[in-house]
C-alpha cells in the first residue's frame, strides 16, 4: 500500500509537472512571437524612415538639379546672345576696314590736293603774319611727308589750318613786325580789316601806308589818314571802343 500510495503522488507530481509545463510553452511562444514582431516591425519603421529620407534627400538634390539646368539654359541663351552680336560687330568691323583701306587710298590724294590750294592761297593773299602762316604751312608738309602720323591726323591738322584762315577773314587785328619799304626794313603797327585790306603806320605815326592788290605792293597814304589809321589800331587793341573808320579799300572784284 505504501509503494503503491508513493508511486500516485509520483504520478500526480508528473501529471501536475507536465500540465504546467504544457500550459507555459503556449504563452512563451506567443510572447516570442510578439517580441519577434516587435523587432520587425521596429526594422521594419527604421528602413521605411531611412528610405523616407533617402527619397526627401533625391527629392532636394533633384529639385537642385532642375533650378542649376534652369540657371544654365539662361546662361546658355545669354551666351549665344552675345556670341550673335560679337559676329555681327566682327562683320561691321571686316566691312569698316574694308572701307578704310579705300578711305586711305583715296585720301592721300585728297591730303596733296588741300596742301597745294592752301599754299596757293596764301600766296595770293595779303601779307599779313607771314613768318607766322608759312611757319604753319612748312609743318603741315614736314606732318604729310611722317610714316608714323595717320592719314586721319594728317587730313584733321590741314582741315585746322584752313580753319584759321577762315578766321583771319572775321577778324581785325593789330600786331608789330618788320616791313621792307623802299629796301629799308623798318618796325611799324599792321592793321588787318579781316581779308578786305592790310595797313601799316611807323611807330611814331608819321607814315601810312596799304597793301595793293593789284600792284602787289605797299603804297603810302596820304597825311589825311593818320588819324583813323590810330583809331582803328586802338580799336583792334580794344583800347577804343568801335567806330566809324575812313579808310581806302580796293574795290570788289566782278566777274568777268
Amino acid at each position: 500500500m505504501f509503494f503503491l500510495r508513493r508511486s500516485l503522488i509520483g504520478l500526480a507530481g508528473l501529471f501536475s509537472l507536465s500540465a504546467s509545463t504544457a500550459f507555459s510553452d503556449p504563452l512563451n511562444q506567443a510572447l516570442d512571437i510578439d517580441l519577434t514582431t516587435n523587432k520587425a516591425a521596429v526594422s521594419s519603421q527604421k528602413s521605411i524612415d531611412d528610405a523616407s529620407d533617402q527619397t526627401q534627400k533625391m527629392l532636394e538634390e533633384y529639385r537642385s538639379a532642375t533650378r542649376h539646368a534652369e540657371t544654365l539654359q539662361t546662361y546658355n541663351a545669354h551666351l549665344k546672345e552675345l556670341l550673335n552680336s560679337q559676329l555681327a560687330e566682327k562683320a561691321s568691323m571686316e566691312t569698316q576696314l574694308t572701307q578704310i583701306e579705300v578711305t586711305e587710298r583715296e585720301i592721300v590724294p585728297l591730303i596733296l590736293k588741300m596742301m597745294g590750294s592752301l599754299e596757293q592761297f596764301i600766296q595770293l593773299d595779303l601779307p599779313f603774319l607771314p613768318e607766322e602762316r608759312q611757319e604753319r604751312l612748312t609743318q603741315l608738309k614736314q606732318l604729310v611727308n611722317r610714316a608714323d602720323v595717320t592719314e586721319a591726323e594728317k587730313f584733321r591738322r590741314i582741315l585746322e589750318a584752313f580753319q584759321v584762315e577762315n578766321d583771319y577773314g572775321n577778324t581785325i587785328e593789330a600786331y608789330r613786325a618788320d616791313i621792307d619799304l623802299n629796301g629799308t626794313t623798318s618796325s611799324v603797327d599792321f592793321l588787318r580789316l579781316g581779308r578786305i585790306a592790310l595797313y601799316y603806320q611807323r611807330l611814331d605815326g608819321s607814315e601810312g601806308g596799304f597793301w595793293n592788290k593789284e600792284k602787289k605792293q605797299w603804297e603810302t597814304l596820304p597825311s589825311s589818314y593818320r588819324t583813323a589809321l590810330r583809331n582803328g589800331l586802338r580799336i583792334a587793341r580794344k583800347e577804343m571802343a568801335p567806330d566809324m573808320l575812313t579808310l581806302p579799300v580796293a574795290a570788289p572784284e566782278t566777274a568777268q
